[in-house]
């Protein structure tokens, strides 16, 4: 077997053999990371949203995504618009965004909730009239997007492509934005947001499909190996 690693075309192999293992190495180890990130963000996401509310009014410079917050204020009906491309449960939709006055008099975005896409995604749906008076609202906090250039034009009235300062008829007084999941009284005619699935179940496999694909190549490069061992004249 020593020769026939000696000559041309097995060398060939061999390094070829060797190649596509350190390949089949490096994505076992990236989809490994990945698992762990996505773990690491589900605790995180779980942890922070089982936490105690804090008041609104308390958040201090960037906070974190998914801190769950309580306030009170008014909803501002003139400032409603919808954020399009917004899927739930395998159905296109919107969030519906809209200002809600503290009492202190600044301003934030609301995400009251999700409304189903009756007709193209780039057409306006009618938008349920959020309730009037004090309104008591608990939910996540979350720091606004960036919307793409696509989708800075050609959209219609009261509709935007992300929760953007940029975009929004307002910018607000704070910098993130607080998506509703619960509401008293609630807003009639919309479905509370799903918090997001973090599943990492689907990257373990992979990382250990890709281990056994390169425990593959170097049995198959073995058995080649001796089996044209035997073969080879003596």
């Amino acid at each position: 077997m020593l020769a026939l690693l000696k000559t041309r075309r097995w060398l060939g192999f061999t390094t070829l053999v060797l190649v596509a293992i350190a390949a089949f190495g490096i994505l076992s180890n990236w989809q490994w990371h990945r698992a762990e990130e996505k773990a690491t963000q589900r605790a995180a996401l779980e942890l922070a949203a089982a936490g105690s509310p804090i008041e609104l009014t308390t958040l201090a410079g960037a906070t974190a995504d998914w801190q769950s917050v309580e306030a009170v204020g008014t909803y501002d009906p003139n400032t409603q618009v919808v954020v399009r491309q917004r899927p739930q449960d395998g159905r296109n939709g919107f969030w519906v965004l809209t200002q809600l006055e503290l009492a202190d008099g600044r301003v934030v975005w609301v995400v009251r909730g999700w409304l189903p896409a009756s007709a193209s995604a780039t057409t306006s749906p009618e938008i349920p009239t959020a309730p009037t008076g004090a309104v008591s609202v608990i939910g996540t906090w979350h720091q606004f997007e960036k919307v793409d250039d696509a989708a800075r034009v050609g959209l219609p009235v009261q509709m935007v492509g992300a929760v953007d300062p940029e975009v929004l008829p307002e910018p607000g007084d704070f910098t993130g934005y607080l998506r509703v999941s619960a509401s008293t009284p609630p807003s009639p005619g919309l479905t509370v947001i799903s918090r997001p699935q973090i599943d990492d179940s689907m990257n373990l496999s992979y990382a250990g499909q890709w281990l056994l694909f390169a425990g593959v190549a170097l049995v198959g490069w073995f058995f080649f190996l001796r089996r044209e061992a035997k073969e080879a004249p003596v």
